[in-house]
């Protein structure tokens, strides 16, 4: 029995070790009904969202009479959400396959241009609530703070940073081969790259921006409540509404992020979770970028049989935040044209 303890104890150690092994070695490749699950779904928003980004991109530059500051910002969402659809072709391929074929330096490009377009999505819906609270706030003094050129150097400045934040997936990704198959994932997962990956995408991607959202439709709600405001501006409705679909399909991304970090760090007997979720839960996050042109079109709907194609380019500029900031100029203005009419009639008299 002495002599058999500790050999029981090495085999059954080996034996847990291998397994370890086995999850940290594994990929999202390995469920196959996860890939094609993945797969269907990366479909479905490519063959909806790719054609519906370039539709309201062109409606925007060919289409809108003016580019105002709420064109602006939709305009680079479209854009950042239509490149994401660019993209989903090679993954739809590499859940297919069960492999990737594209070589190293795509494998860094491609993820590193998703990452991009994944932050630059949400900073520009950042940059819309931010705009809606100052319009709530400041109606009169919104074109002096928020003009057109103060708008594009802002988001000069956002697509630059996102350029810069998303630096770590061509360092952290590239090829390796996992199960006898070549797959694209970040490198040594047992150590804290992981861990700074994922972390900063929670941070930068989620947690900073929807804390923005969050506290500017806070006060623009004590806003309206206080100035009894009971009038419903479309554009309001609108923007919540990307705020809400962008948080629903991403939120479960970066919970298995989280997933993994916390696999990666000490709890291994995770690795099975986030290694069959992940296919799927990525894919779930590319319908945010499919899902605006649909909500675009259900809240322009009215315009369509007025206006056929340029429908898209009338909602913008019917339901704009600069339509509701002008209105409230306008009576602004026509409130103190009646105090100085009633001035001067008071001192005739």
């Amino acid at each position: 029995w002495g002599h058999t303890f500790p050999r029981t104890y090495t085999v059954t150690k080996m034996a847990l070790n291998d397994r370890s092994l086995s999850d940290r070695n594994g990929s999202i490749v390995d469920d196959r009904a996860a890939t094609n699950t993945g797969a269907f779904i990366l479909s479905l928003v490519f063959l909806l969202g790719f054609p519906g980004n370039l539709f309201i991109i062109w409606s925007i530059l060919a289409r809108a009479r003016k580019h105002s500051v709420t064109t602006l910002l939709i305009l680079n969402l479209a854009i950042a959400d239509g490149s994401l659809m660019a993209l989903t072709p090679f993954f739809i391929a590499y859940l297919v396959q069960k492999k990737w074929v594209f070589g190293n330096v795509m494998c860094k490009i491609l993820f590193y241009l998703c990452l991009l377009n994944m932050y630059a999505s949400i900073q520009v819906i950042m940059l819309m609530s931010v705009y809606r609270l100052l319009a709530v706030l400041w109606p009169q003094r919104i074109s002096r703070i928020t003009g057109p050129k103060t708008v594009i150097r802002v988001l000069l400045v956002v697509w630059v940073v996102v350029m810069i934040a998303s630096i770590p997936a061509i360092i952290f990704r590239g090829v390796e081969e996992k199960n006898n198959t070549l797959v694209c994932d970040s490198f040594h997962q047992e150590n804290s790259h992981v861990v700074m990956q994922y972390t900063l995408e929670l941070i930068f991607g989620f947690l900073i921006p929807y804390g923005v959202i969050l506290v500017s439709y806070i006060r623009i709600l004590r806003r309206i409540r206080k100035t009894k405001f009971s009038r419903r501006i479309r554009s309001e409705k609108l923007i919540l509404a990307i705020v809400l679909t962008f948080c629903i399909f991403w939120l479960p991304y970066h919970v298995v992020n989280m997933v993994q970090v916390c696999h990666t760090s000490c709890f291994h007997h995770l690795g099975k979770i986030w290694q069959k979720s992940r296919a799927v839960t990525s894919c779930i996050a590319f319908i945010s970028s499919c899902a605006n042109p649909v909500l675009y079109f259900f809240a322009g709907k009215s315009y369509i049989r007025r206006e056929g194609l340029a429908f898209m380019a009338r909602l913008f500029e019917g339901t704009g935040l600069d339509s509701a900031t002008r209105k409230s100029r306008q009576n602004s203005q026509n409130s103190r044209d009646k105090d100085k009419e009633a001035d001067s009639i008071m001192l005739k008299e």
